[in-house]
């Protein structure tokens, strides 16, 4: 993997270069094996949370972990082109527009001791800014090279907090053109039904359920990019016991061997139904 500055990255993606790179600032990694007419995303897989911010921060290292979503890099990791970050959200989101990026709250509890300096906030944004310019470049270069593009926009969620049975997968598809998609739609969501999980782990899916699809990442691209589907997945996190902080990586390879094989299928029959 190399060490590499936007500029850098966004000038390799233009010239149809494969390359593994992290960002010089290291705040997210690309990797492109191949140029396939697919893309799989992890926004929320990073954990790092530059020192400068620790003092300030209210929310403990656990807090954090307990709100990212560690290991949806791992479960696609196989795939051609997967783009992931590396910051916790907890110093920026990239799953929310700019301006609403860096929390003041997070989940009911404030944030930070003080409020955050200009300086600290605009540091973060220019990472959000610099992820951005390169999905922008990235997404530019499959829809001109195939036509199409579908995106797979991986999260968990903590199913633990809720008071009512939920699903181990939700898709969101609440900002997406449901009419259009509407067969890839339920067949990423049968699919995902069928995964085969370990230790007696019952898999379902349902769609917009405990989360509709609302995430940046999905919206810049979607509005963005007119021939590009963004599925927003996230797998509630049975791969962890998300109370004591322990991973189940037997779980999290069962999910990441399935998908290395479903996902590859269901990207194929979305390009041959779309392809322009």
């Amino acid at each position: 993997m190399q060490k590499l500055t936007v500029a850098e990255i966004i000038c390799k993606i233009n010239n149809e270069e494969t390359f593994e790179a992290v960002s010089s600032d290291y705040s997210f990694t690309l990797i492109i094996h191949d140029y396939v007419h697919y893309v799989c995303g992890a926004v929320h897989d990073g954990h790092q949370f530059r020192k400068e911010l620790w003092e300030n921060c209210l929310h403990t290292e656990y807090e954090r972990w307990f709100e990212e979503d560690p290991e949806t890099k791992t479960m696609v990791q196989t795939h051609p082109i997967v783009i992931a970050g590396c910051d916790s959200r907890f110093e920026y989101d990239l799953n929310r527009a700019p301006e609403t990026a860096i929390y003041i709250d997070a989940w009911g509890k404030q944030l930070w001791k003080n409020p955050l300096p200009k300086k600290m906030q605009e540091k973060s944004l220019q990472k959000h800014a610099a992820f951005y310019s390169v999905v922008h470049a990235l997404i530019s270069k499959i829809e001109k090279k195939f036509g199409v593009c579908i995106v797979y926009d991986m999260h968990s969620y903590n199913w633990k907090r809720w008071t009512r049975e939920v699903p181990t997968w939700n898709l969101g598809t609440s900002n997406i053109d449901n009419d259009r998609f509407k067969n890839e739609i339920e067949s990423w969501r049968a699919i995902l039904e069928n995964t085969p999980l370990p230790n007696n782990i019952k898999s379902t899916s349902k769609i917009n359920d405990t989360f509709q699809g609302n995430g940046y990442f999905l919206k810049y691209i979607t509005n963005n990019f007119k021939n590009t589907l963004v599925l927003a997945t996230e797998i509630a996190k049975v791969y962890c016991d998300e109370l004591s902080q322990i991973m189940y990586p037997e779980v999290v390879a069962a999910v990441e061997s399935y998908l290395k094989v479903e996902l590859k299928k269901h990207a194929n029959s979305f390009y041959k139904a779309h392809k322009l």
